[in-house]
């Protein structure tokens, strides 16, 4: 019984461990998951127009440089916004992956919606006046006549002729 306490003990022990690694883990600070999400927010200006983090020249000299400074804004403890605005100051709008949700900006969050609904309005218009124009032309045509018949029968039977061998 005792040997039993003392197995469980161990358990707990090691189970308790682990979770307070796992809350650690998790509440720790996430210096790592800002440096990639600011990273994947940020373009490099070397002229490849890749994401900062997945640029891919060799010896890229200002991806690296770049990667520097936002490890060094990071350590200095910035807020996000704070470092996307110095990266602005410093690189012009250009150096952000997406454009701002603000001011002028919007137009380009806004537009591709618009010309889709536009597209679409568009497409149902037309598709709208095709049906209109065929049901015109089907009423206005005249009724298919036995003369009509006939000439069709006379083609048929040249044709058999004609591709006999």
């Amino acid at each position: 019984m005792n040997r039993l306490r003392k197995i469980s003990t161990h358990w707990a022990m090691l189970l308790m461990l682990a979770s307070v690694l796992l809350l650690m883990s998790a509440a720790g600070d996430p210096t790592g998951q800002r440096f990639d999400r600011l990273g994947h927010g940020l373009m490099c200006t070397c002229g490849c127009s890749q994401i900062l983090l997945e640029c891919n020249h060799v010896g890229c000299a200002v991806s690296e440089q770049m990667r520097k400074e936002l490890k060094e804004a990071l350590a200095s403890g910035q807020s996000d916004d704070a470092i996307l605005a110095g990266f602005v100051t410093k690189y012009g709008p250009t150096v952000l992956s997406a454009p701002t949700n603000t001011g002028f900006n919007r137009v380009a969050w806004i537009m591709p919606v618009v010309i889709f609904l536009a597209a679409i309005g568009g497409l149902v218009w037309v598709v709208r006046v095709w049906q209109r124009r065929s049901r015109a032309q089907l009423a206005a045509a005249p009724p298919a006549s036995a003369g009509a018949e006939g000439e069709l029968d006379e083609f048929r039977r040249r044709a058999r002729e004609e591709t006999e061998l």
